[in-house]
């Protein structure tokens, strides 16, 4: 079971206990309001989705690490973060990274603080040399996020999303462990 750390989070797999935890998360407006795709509204689908995740977690080539957020003081759920890998190559692994929080827990820094947890377990502990990472433009906190930690913008594609109705523009970032390398070198 992996279980990662961070100041004020635990980054945990899923257990078979945390069906509400996933329909509390979303099944909230606000939380998935860009992701109207994933969006639950039973506890019925919240244990498939469950179900679904704990069958990737035991795969011998994992293709999917997603972890539960929780608080460190209140054992609360916060959201979700973590990358499917798109590719592995001999090099390493390709990934797009996610992530979505509950709106309490918004424009607190908990979501950077994720981030940076989980791109360098990627990078140093799961042999991920590229994350790729996108939104909706006007979602402006999460691509301040991917800023925050250390992504690099690759491309804004114009009308590309049907959203709440009409087309939207979506942002692109990236992020090579070159790069997180030479950013680390760079901040000590």
């Amino acid at each position: 079971m992996l279980r990662l750390e961070t100041k004020r989070m635990i980054l945990r797999d899923y257990t078979a206990e945390d069906s509400q935890a996933i329909l509390k998360l979303k099944s909230d407006p606000q939380t998935m309001f860009y992701l109207p795709g994933m969006r639950l509204s039973s506890l019925e689908q919240a244990q498939a989705d469950l179900q679904k995740c704990l069958r990737d977690q035991k795969a011998v080539e994992r293709q999917t690490v997603f972890f539960h957020i929780e608080s460190k003081a209140t054992a609360e759920v916060l959201g979700s973060i973590g990358y499917t890998i798109k590719q592995n190559t001999p090099l390493g692994k390709l990934a797009d990274v996610g992530y979505f929080l509950l709106p309490l827990f918004w424009n607190q820094g908990y979501a950077s603080e994720a981030l940076n947890r989980v791109i360098q377990f990627a990078f140093l502990e799961d042999n991920v040399i590229r994350l790729s990472a996108g939104c909706i433009k006007e979602n402006i906190g999460s691509e301040k996020v991917m800023q925050k930690c250390g992504m690099i913008k690759e491309a804004e594609h114009v009308h590309c999303v049907w959203h709440e109705g009409r087309l939207k523009n979506r942002v692109e970032y990236r992020l090579l462990k070159t790069e997180w390398l030479a950013q680390r070198q760079t901040d000590k």
